[in-house]
């Protein structure tokens, strides 16, 4: 089961979080039916919404990349309960890999920029952006972090795809440093991480979240405050789509009841289709018109 972890340094100096997420994108890839390039671009991203969504208390976190490469745009995001979901526009985009490494940056591009909105459930959203340095998506984040929220921070995130397709591994971790670190800290942080192998191997080897963090800064100096589980689940619903319907005017709604055949609304997060009888749609429609009318006499 995928999960994640928050902690701190016991000195004090860095805030840390990782994550196990090959359940998590295994799910995104059966529903999306990515291919080995897409599934990697879009793991990382879903990785890496869920490390910013672990200092959510309520609301959620989206990450949304669009770099002018082949995949277009990709969009993750996660909430304080550990719901994550995500897309990617072009799923089944592939680029043949290079000396056994999966070309993202390329799929992804890096002419373009990366949004975060952070949706507290407060009057308007927050929202930042910076240009893509890499298209590899952890720079991206990290360089993100450090130059639009100000906050010093590393950020490795990976996905490792067998030749069968399948997700074998996939997570990442993030370290943001605290204003009590020191010189010394930052400058023997920035080594171990440095000789660090990817996270991936690390994974595959078979460490934890908590684990890699010790690999880290060592046994004894983390403090974990919490470990979050984390499932692909999405907002969607009937009641959702029935509003989206509505929103459209009474116009739209006609036009699919003359089609006179059941309406089928696919939702792009996760794959679910959600069908509407004739019936529903005159039902739907009456809604709208009545929805209309009240406006025109306010």
């Amino acid at each position: 089961m995928s999960y994640a972890v928050r902690g701190i340094t016991k000195d004090g100096a860095f805030r840390i979080f990782a994550a196990e997420t090959k359940d998590l994108v295994e799910e995104a890839r059966k529903r999306h039916r990515t291919m080995p390039t897409a599934t990697a671009a879009l793991g990382r991203a879903l990785t890496a919404a869920a490390l910013l969504g672990l200092d959510l208390k309520t609301g959620r976190v989206m990450i949304q990349i669009n770099g002018g490469g082949p995949l277009g745009e990709i969009l993750a995001e996660a909430d304080a309960e550990g719901n994550v979901r995500g897309l990617v526009q072009r799923p089944h985009v592939h680029l043949t890999p290079q000396k056994g490494k999966l070309l993202v940056g390329q799929a992804v591009g890096r002419d373009g920029f990366i949004s975060v909105t952070r949706d507290l459930g407060l009057k308007e959203p927050y929202q930042g952006s910076a240009k893509l340095i890499s298209g590899e998506i952890a720079e991206d984040v990290s360089y993100y972090l450090t130059v639009s929220e100000q906050i010093p921070s590393a950020v490795a995130l990976g996905v490792f795809v067998d030749t069968d397709n399948t997700v074998q591994a996939a997570g990442g971790f993030l370290i943001q440093t605290l204003p009590q670190a020191t010189d010394e800290a930052i400058s023997t942080t920035e080594k171990v991480l440095r000789e660090l192998p990817p996270v991936t191997t690390l994974l595959r080897e078979g460490l934890s979240p908590e684990e890699i963090l010790e690999r880290i800064f060592g046994k004894d100096q983390i403090e974990i405050l919490e470990k979050r589980p984390l499932t692909y689940r999405c907002r969607c619903s009937r009641e959702r789509v029935e509003r989206a319907l509505v929103a459209l005017g009474p116009e739209e709604v006609k036009n699919l009841i003359a089609k006179a055949e059941p309406a089928k609304i696919t939702c792009d997060f996760c794959g679910e289709e959600y069908v509407f009888t004739p019936e529903e749609l005159e039902k739907l429609l009456a809604e709208v018109e009545v929805k209309s009318r009240k406006e025109l006499d306010a």
